[in-house]
Formats: structure tokens, sequence, C-alpha cells
């Protein structure tokens, strides 16, 4: 029997929604910087040292114990009762609106899902997560860039922006931004909510880094400015979405987002046919975990912070003059911006023979720019690599700007 067929080429029958994804340009990176004598900064991942794994492993003996085959079981997708309670009593909400996903990119996925129809205006920082991005794409969006500066997003360009443009929605990270670092301050938090609000437009915060602070006064969330300016859960035009990656482990994918009930409705049956729910015995183990939680996050912050502070030191003692960078009140990330005319994407082969690494700043624009500037993450790496790192880092500046 002949195996021609009518089918076209395989690569045709991709659907135009497909054709727009693209690779992420981190995990891209990360393939060309595997060489073992290679210090890479480029991916933002928890310290596994840091990671409670005798705290886990009881975790799931006593999940176990507790809940018998049901551990194992299918499960309702609003995901499991206990967690959702603690996680809204948080913001002092019905747990019925809260619903857990399988890690906060889940989040962003479904989200995308239900909120974008082609065409629609979004509104994201520049720079912004490049994760968000990658969500967010094939539902068709047509992005506009909020510019930022050293205080995040500058609300008095995002309202003369808002007069000219009708947007869907606006996605920030208030907290400790990915990738700058930058954190929102409190009068720029109320005027974004109530700009937001005025022009309706939906507001997307997302926050897996926020309890990570090292230095200043905690500030509320967008979520909560919003519960207080609409004064009940249901017209709060405020999303929030966090997740137990960044404080406990990223391996178990447990987050969630807190929303209106419309919208939670929608994400109930977007999660349904994405993968009906967030593994049970997993949301079992994180609840379990969360008597651990205050002290793990403090041990991570604590690490981080150290971390943090030594590799600004490095950074101004190896760096030469005309490259500038954020300093963090917290989280994994900061920025590094170098004169205009340095291409960040075309010096990386050059810092990976000098045996470090990092990620260009291009990719994190949804509308291009930043070839000057790159991401650091300190997370995970140890002082001597710091070190180590940053002398590599500051002797390819150097050649550069020669």
């Amino acid at each position: 029997m002949s195996t021609s067929s009518a089918l076209p080429a395989l690569s045709a029958l991709i659907s135009r929604r497909a054709q727009t994804m693209t690779a992420s340009a981190i995990r891209e990176i990360l393939k060309i910087t595997q060489q073992p004598d290679v210090i890479s900064f480029a991916g933002g991942l928890p310290a596994p040292e840091l990671f409670p794994l005798d705290a886990v492993r009881q975790a799931a003996e006593t999940a176990l114990n507790k809940y018998g085959p049901a551990a194992l079981q299918y499960s309702t997708t609003e995901g499991h009762p206990p967690l959702r309670e603690w996680i809204a009593a948080r913001h002092g909400i019905p747990a019925q609106n809260v619903q857990i996903v399988t890690g906060s990119q889940q989040g962003l996925d479904l989200l995308g899902k239900i909120l974008i129809d082609e065409g629609d205006t979004v509104l994201v920082e520049a720079p912004t997560y490049l994760g968000a991005l990658q969500s967010f794409q094939p539902y068709l969006p047509q992005y506009a860039q909020v510019p930022t500066d050293e205080g995040g997003i500058d609300v008095d360009a995002l309202e003369r922006l808002l007069q000219t443009t009708k947007a869907k929605l606006l996605y920030a990270i208030p907290n400790f931004q990915n990738p700058t670092g930058r954190t929102l301050n409190l009068e720029r938090r109320r005027r974004l909510v109530e700009l937001t609000a005025q022009h309706g437009v939906l507001l997307i915060e997302d926050d897996p880094y926020g309890e990570l602070r090292f230095t200043g006064e905690a500030l509320p969330s967008l979520y909560a400015l919003g519960l207080e300016l609409a004064g009940d859960v249901d017209r709060n035009h405020v999303v929030y979405c966090s997740s137990f990656s960044k404080t406990l482990v990223p391996g178990l994918r447990d987050a969630w987002i807190e929303a209106a009930s419309p919208i939670v409705a929608k994400l109930i049956q977007a999660k349904q046919g994405a993968d009906l729910h967030t593994p049970t015995l997993n949301q079992m183990m994180i609840t379990e975990l969360l008597p651990l939680l205050p002290a793990q996050i403090a041990t991570v912050g604590a690490a981080y912070r150290e971390r943090g502070a030594h590799m600004l030191r490095q950074m101004d003692e190896q760096f030469p003059a005309g490259v500038a960078y954020t300093r963090p009140e917290g989280g994994m990330f900061l920025w590094v911006t170098l004169p205009q005319g340095v291409d960040t994407v075309a010096l990386l082969p050059r810092a990976v023979e000098n045996k470090v690494a990092y990620v260009p700043g291009q990719p994190f624009f949804a509308l291009g720019g930043g070839q000057n500037t790159m991401r650091l993450s300190y997370s995970s790496a140890t002082p001597e690599q710091i070190t180590q790192g940053m002398r590599a880092l500051g002797q390819t500046f150097r050649e550069a700007l020669a």
C-alpha cells in the first residue's frame, strides 16, 4: 500500500497560534552555558541546598498517612480545600476566590486563555518577565510597553498612555521585579490601581518574590489596594498570582490565583481542559509544610540577602565606569545597563570564553529594545562563584568598551 497521501508538509498543519510560539531565550542560553567551568548567572533558580528535604519527606509521609488512597486519587479542579482556605485568609477573602494552579506559569497561560482575544491591547512593563510574554503570545495580543525607571512603572507615562490606548489588561510585577529587581513604591502602587480602575483595565499582579524582602518595609499588594478601592472581592479589578516555588520548593509546582468569581469560574473551566487539577499529593504536602513556611522564608531571605550584597560589592570593585546596575530590596535578580552601543547578545560568546554567563536583556522587551542590558541572578551562586564571575564579567566589559 502506498504511503503517499494528500497531507501537506506536517509543519504546515501547525496552527497559527502555535506558529507565534517562541523558545525561551533563557532556556536556549542555558544550553550554551552548560560547560562545567562556566559560572552562570543566567538561570533564576532557587538555591537547591536550601530546600527543606527532610521536611518535604516527612510531609509526603504525613499526607499519605492522613489521607490514604485519596492522596493519590483525582481531585477537584479548584484545589485542596485546606490549602485554598489558608491562602484566602491572607487577604481576608473567601476560599472560593482562590484557584490552585500547577506552577505560576500555568496560571499566566490560563489567564491569557480566558482574558485575551486576538488583537486585544496588553500593557507590559519595559522590560517585563519573559515567561509572561511567552504565555500571552499564542492568544495574539497587541503589546504596548509602559516605560519604567528606577522606581518601576512610570505611572505618569502610564496615565498619558491610557488616554490614547484602549487596553484590556496590564501585567505587572511590583515586588523585586523579574528581570530588574526593582520595587514599586506605595504612592505609585495606589496610582496604578486607581488609574487602571478608572480606565477599565484589568490589572494582573505577579508576586512570586514578595516574601523575599531584604531591606525596607513590606508594602501592600496591588490586590489588597484593589480590594480596598472596590470594597468587594468580586468587584476587585486586580488579579493576584503567587507561588510556593520561590519560598518552599519549585518541583512540587504549586501556585495560585486570587480573583473575582467570574474570572475564577472561567479559570476552573480552562484548567479542566489543561490538566484537570494540580497533583493531589503535591497540594497536600504543601499544606503540611505551611507551618514551616515562616522559618523557610527567613532562611532563604537571609541567604539571598548575603549573596545579593556580595554580588553588588564585587560589581562595585570590578565593573568599569559607565556600567550601571540596580540595587534590589529583595528577590533573586538585578539588572545591568551598559553604555549605548554595546550589544549584550553579541557580547555573550565573549563572556562565555571568559567563563561567565548572563541573560541578555533584549528578550525581556515586548517591542524590542534593551540591547545594552542584561539580567543577573545571585540566588543559586556561592560567594566564590560570585567573586570569580564578577571579575570575569568586569574583564568582558572592559574588553567591549576598549
